[in-house]
């Protein structure tokens, strides 16, 4: 039996429109997709004249991206917080709920078990996305932060003793960082946090002095949302490894922007969320080595997670039911499967390798703004950064340039700590600026950026 979907309605926006592009595109392993949208500028939304980039291509895909914000076209540059979203993601979404909402692995009639086949395609979409050995090795949760608690309370408190030691390095994520202070604190063991090195980049060669045999987990980033440096990950893993350590990675800015392959990495652990990659909100998910997630307790207790109940005690299910307790973010699994199918089909080598060709540009293009400072490594042929900076302009406010940019110019950036105060205490600033990259960002974008900030920089200069 097959069932009707409804089609997606059309995306209306109290902007005003100047023109209509339709544009079909072929991707790798994905079938033709068909878009209209309405655009605010040709020059950005449609592809120029020759090889049109990546980021013209798909522009027309975000229905999001072609309006104005307080009068200007929107640029939005604040891709590291959240990325935007494909209209095949919305009709994922709404088909769902249209069309076959119901529970999932508990009812026999039809809706449940469409929804459950559904919902376990996307487990083994995002399996197959990060190369895991099994689709039983991802947990669905409802973001990376509740990934990385149910790793500290799961296996920390199961694994950690006084004196064990836990390494970071000072650029971690608040997320990746106060979930071990709390289990820290619980146990008795160390944290212990690797500073950076003259290029501003998480200091490798330190780390590996400070493994021994007290260290049992590694917590480190594989980009860091602050510096855009990226960490050798599968470095880190062997050295660990040698020690009998674990290894967790907050993926949050790689699986969005490059080829992660957990099975090469080797790493023990890896979070990542939806909302970065094209999908929608209110899901996440970790990889964990089978033998160690099924040497794991229950994080939370409930239906789903039990195989037997009995009034004095419980048994518990095989990963990854074990930790997924409760009615599961079904429709948002679903809508990051779709996210999965999209990125795929572009091919996420494609988008490595044009946001390194567009950060690049990024970085090169603010370096024209007077007195300002990037933070993190400069881009080299030796050097990779990933597609952000974050940065400072001498006696001017973040937070005031990112208000500016956006009331005058509709130019949509980050302002503050970026959840990593540690690391702007450490560089000696309380708050940076930062412009972050997606694959639907265009050398336009950036040049517009530019305009603006030279204009913002400007404006509160003539107070002086």
């Amino acid at each position: 039996m097959e069932v009707l979907l409804p089609k997606l309605p059309s995306f209306n926006f109290s902007i005003t429109a100047r023109s209509s592009s339709c544009v079909r595109l072929r991707f790798r392993r994905a079938s033709s997709l068909s878009v209209c949208a309405s655009t605010v500028n040709e020059a950005v939304a449609e592809p120029s004249i020759g090889s049109p980039s990546l980021g013209h291509s798909t522009r027309p895909h975000f229905p999001i991206l072609h309006q104005e914000v307080n009068g200007s076209k929107l640029v939005y540059l604040d891709n590291a917080a959240t990325s935007q979203k494909p209209a095949v993601v919305l009709k994922a979404l709404q088909n769902y709920y249209e069309a076959y909402n119901s529970n999932v692995h508990r009812g026999i009639h039809y809706l449940s078990a469409k929804a459950t086949d559904e919902f376990e395609s996307a487990r083994r979409k995002v399996a197959a996305f990060v190369n895991a050995s099994d689709s039983k090795e991802i947990v669905f949760t409802k973001n990376a932060t509740e990934a990385i608690n149910l790793v500290a309370y799961s296996w920390g408190l199961s694994n950690l003793k006084p004196g064990d030691e836990i390494i970071l390095t000072v650029a971690e994520h608040h997320s990746a960082i106060v979930p071990w202070q709390l289990v820290a604190q619980k146990v008795g063991a160390v944290l212990k946090f690797v500073d950076l090195n003259q290029d501003e980049i998480p200091d490798i060669e330190k780390l590996k002095e400070m493994l021994s045999k007290k260290t049992k987990i590694v917590v480190v980033h594989h980009v860091s949302n602050v510096l855009a440096s990226v960490l050798p990950i599968r470095d880190i893993a062997h050295w660990a490894h040698d020690v009998g350590a674990k290894v967790l990675v907050d993926a949050c800015q790689s699986v969005p922007h490059m080829v992660v392959d957990v099975q090469s990495l080797n790493v023990d652990f890896l979070v990542a969320s939806s909302h970065k990659m094209c999908g929608p909100t209110g899901i996440g998910f970790l990889y964990g080595k089978i033998d160690i997630l099924s040497s794991m307790p229950p994080f939370l207790g409930g239906g789903e997670m039990i195989s037997d109940v009995y009034l004095d005690h419980s048994t518990y299910a095989e990963p990854p039911s074990r930790f997924e307790a409760g009615t599961p973010a079904i429709g948002e699994a679903i809508g990051l499967g779709a996210a999965i199918d999209y990125l795929s089909g572009i091919g996420m080598q494609t988008i490595h390798d044009y946001e390194v060709e567009l950060g690049t540009y990024l970085y090169e293009r603010l370096l024209s703004v007077p007195n300002i400072h990037i933070y993190g490594p400069e881009p080299s042929e030796k050097v990779e950064r990933a597609a952000l900076c974050s940065f400072n302009v001498e006696n001017l406010h973040p937070t005031d340039l990112a208000t500016f940019l956006d009331q005058q110019h509709g130019v949509a950036i980050r302002s503050g700590h970026h959840c990593a105060q540690p690391l702007h205490r450490y560089i000696g600033v309380n708050a940076s600026a930062r412009a972050s990259l997606y694959f639907y960002n265009t050398k336009e974008d950036v040049d517009n950026f530019i305009q603006a900030l030279h204009d913002t920089v400007s404006f509160f200069n003539s107070f002086k």
